[in-house]
């Protein structure tokens, strides 16, 4: 990938995107990696977490690597599922130039395996660190993984960070969230499914400090619509 720092170096915004593709099966029960990718390349973001990817060798397709093809992002595959045919979980897309890459396994023992993508990055003379992730169904495992990934934050400050992607927190007064806004400060709900109807926010992004979070937005168009059974969330920054 062509690092554009040096072309960014006056720029200070951040441009951010959590999708849960939900692996390329639209609202309208089709797979259509085609209209994904759309959606990935309207979005223009600098960093965007993927949930829900999956690999299928007996299709001939390599997700990630067409996405990082047709829109010019880096893509670093954080696949919590694997079998001979396919590969299934997480993946972080970005245009930043990518100083360390960690894989954090949040799985609990006896469900579906989770896990976070964390990297750590510089822009505008700032480090910054954003963790991808996809958590559990179940309200306990979400507490443990929100205290997982809380962990990871503490031990490794930065000039800004960030936690994004489907967090499956439905119960707004629900420990994780509590224990979120007590580390991030508030985060505004914004519903992202399903898709056609949104009513609850599952996909979040927070950002610590708080101040340089511009806008929170869900990405609501006629494609989107389709493409997946969640909403892209999309957030911007200034650094």
């Amino acid at each position: 990938m062509k690092s554009v720092l040096s072309k960014r170096t006056e720029i200070t915004s951040l441009t951010l995107a959590t999708y849960n593709i939900h692996r390329c099966f639209g609202t309208d029960g089709k797979f259509k990696p085609a209209r994904i990718i759309e959606v990935i390349k309207q979005l223009d973001a600098d960093v965007i977490a993927l949930q829900e990817v999956e690999t299928s060798r007996d299709a001939g397709l390599d997700l990630l690597e067409q996405i990082s093809r047709q829109t010019g992002l880096q893509a670093i595959a954080g696949m919590t599922m694997l079998s001979e045919t396919a590969q299934y979980g997480n993946a972080l897309l970005t245009r930043l130039d990518i100083e360390e890459i960690q894989r954090e396994d949040i799985s609990i023992q006896g469900r579906e395996p989770r896990g976070a993508i964390c990297i750590k990055a510089k822009l505008a003379n700032k480090a910054i660190r954003v963790i991808a992730t996809h958590l559990g169904l179940l309200p306990s495992e979400r507490r443990t993984q929100v205290k997982q990934l809380l962990k990871i934050l503490e031990q490794n400050t930065t000039d800004i960070s960030v936690l994004m992607g489907d967090l499956n927190e439905w119960y707004l007064w629900g420990r994780p969230l509590r224990w979120l806004h007590q580390h991030f400060d508030k985060n505004i709900a914004i519903p992202t499914f399903p898709s056609r109807f949104p009513v609850l926010a599952l996909d979040r992004i927070w950002v610590e400090p708080k101040s340089c979070l511009h806008t929170v937005t869900p990405y609501n168009t006629r494609i989107t619509k389709k493409a997946s059974d969640h909403l892209p969330l999309k957030a911007e920054l200034i650094i």
